[in-house]
């Protein structure tokens, strides 16, 4: 989702409206697209959650402590759906993990704890990197499903574009935490990062590269898999700050080749336990007089092309570690189209994933308020039969296009919000549409990762919320 400073939005990647009533009419219109970032999701360019299998994408905020979603803190046309699920409501109880080393255990030719011909300071028990940043590990994304697990996003933190890490009410992300999520069974940690926010004539903070690296060593040293990408981040793939329509222009080309190349140098002796994931919810260029159409396609597989040379080049383990690719707008039914194609990997197959995030029926996932005459109410609850069926459809869907197209998926972002009075949402239906949505994903080989901002987990210790601890048992 994209993110604003109090919204509930896909990390959904989105992007914050300056008032719901300005959103619907994009939500309709993107009601059976694929998903998108700040939740949860995506929003961005002020595209709503598709109510068919898709987030927003945009920038946006996180949700406060009831879940609510609010518009303050952007433009109209520059937000969609804020930020994240609420803070607070997990419970408390602390543990530890042991930690291993943060590249891969079947990686030689390193010292024992360290990297050999890398940077220093890569704790573990067992081998350092082989070589000079290389591997003699064979990376195959589809074996890797398994190893990903369950995972969650640090959402309304890193890609907080108000203050860094804390603008958005989030405590700082601590190591106790990080070990509190291993400790727990979590197995990915998705961390979502605003990097233009922070640069300088294109210059990348290298104190914000360093923060982000040593969260990442966090994650790898207790045993999971993280994945970093660029997210949000005002909107500035998207183009969101221009008028519609959206264009993909050679400037945002060079400035996204630029950010990669930073990004891939400062991560190039990271072992095979990061993944780096290019874009968040994009896909709103287009040329012609729809907002969505055809027109999106082809310049989303062009930043997908982009992102994926550029990576490779950056040597070290980009040149063999699995990458992740956006979806359009990261939904379900935009992205699994003909005009969708997988970038010639220069690391040959099997190296690629497919990132989608779901947060359908969005008047149930996200939806704070309703407005007068408003057709699309809210809803507290879910789990009627023909909602269980659009799931089961949407991830029909979804699993065929993972063969067809002979990509495994990351399901990148899914959460649900809690929601304020009158609309709190029904703590049953909670726990239901997320273990519907977890087991659609794990029995088709699909990697849920669920979009949270301190409701579902704990940012001190990382201890589940009840609801999320059903869903969670429900699939382990």
């Amino acid at each position: 989702m994209a993110y604003s400073p109090q919204n509930f939005t896909a990390g959904l990647g989105f992007v914050q409206r300056a008032s719901f009533a300005l959103l619907a009419p994009l939500l309709a219109l993107s009601a059976l697209a694929c998903s998108s970032q700040d939740l949860p999701g995506s929003g961005a360019g002020g595209s709503s959650p598709a109510a068919s299998g898709g987030a927003s994408s945009g920038s946006g905020g996180r949700v406060t402590a009831g879940g609510s979603f609010n518009a303050s803190g952007g433009s109209a046309d520059a937000a969609g759906r804020a930020g994240g699920f609420s803070n607070g409501g997990a419970s408390s109880g602390s543990s530890g993990s042991s930690g291993e080393n943060g590249g891969s255990s079947s990686n030689s030719g390193g010292s024992s704890g360290a990297t050999a011909g890398g940077s220093s300071g890569n704790a573990g028990s067992s081998g350092g990197r082989a070589g000079s940043g290389g591997s003699d590990e064979t990376i195959d994304a589809r074996a890797m499903v398994k190893a990903l697990g369950f995972g969650t996003n640090i959402g309304n933190t890193l890609e907080n574009t108000a203050t860094w890490e804390t603008g958005w009410s989030q405590p700082l992300i601590t190591q106790a935490f990080i070990n509190g999520l291993a400790s727990r069974g979590i197995k990915t940690v998705r961390v979502p990062v605003a990097w233009d926010t922070y640069a300088t004539n294109g210059t990348i903070d290298p104190a914000k590269m360093a923060r982000v690296k040593q969260v990442v060593n966090w994650i790898t040293t207790a045993g999971m898999y993280a994945i970093v990408n660029i997210h949000w981040d005002g909107g500035w793939i998207d183009n969101e700050k221009g008028s519609a329509p959206y264009t993909l222009t050679t400037e945002i080309k060079s400035k996204f080749a630029n950010y990669w190349k930073q990004i891939g140098t400062a991560f190039s002796d990271v072992g095979h336990k990061l993944i780096l994931e290019g874009m968040n919810e994009e896909g709103r260029w287009t040329t012609d007089s729809q907002p969505y159409g055809p027109a999106n396609i082809p310049p989303l597989n062009e930043m997908n092309s982009l992102f994926v040379s550029t990576a490779r080049a950056q040597g070290g383990y980009n040149a063999t570690r699995a990458l992740l690719i956006a979806g359009f707008n990261t939904d379900i039914e935009k992205t699994c189209v003909p005009a969708f194609t997988v970038p010639n990997d220069p690391a040959g197959a099997g190296k690629l994933f497919l990132s989608i995030h779901y947060y359908t029926p969005w008047t149930f996932t996200i939806k704070e308020t309703n407005d007068a005459n408003d057709t699309q109410p809210v809803a507290t609850t879910w789990g009627s039969d023909a909602e269980k069926k659009t799931l089961e459809d949407l991830f029909t869907r979804l699993g065929s296009c993972s063969a067809d197209k002979k990509l495994p998926i990351i399901l990148g972002e899914f959460g649900v919000a809690v929601g304020t009075a009158p609309y709190v949402r029904q703590s049953a239906s909670r726990v239901a549409w997320m273990t519907a949505v977890a087991k659609a994903a794990t029995s088709r080989g699909i990697v849920p990762v669920l979009w949270d901002t301190g409701s579902e987990i704990s940012r001190t210790d990382g201890a589940f919320s009840s609801d999320f601890q059903q869903a969670f048992n429900a699939v382990k």
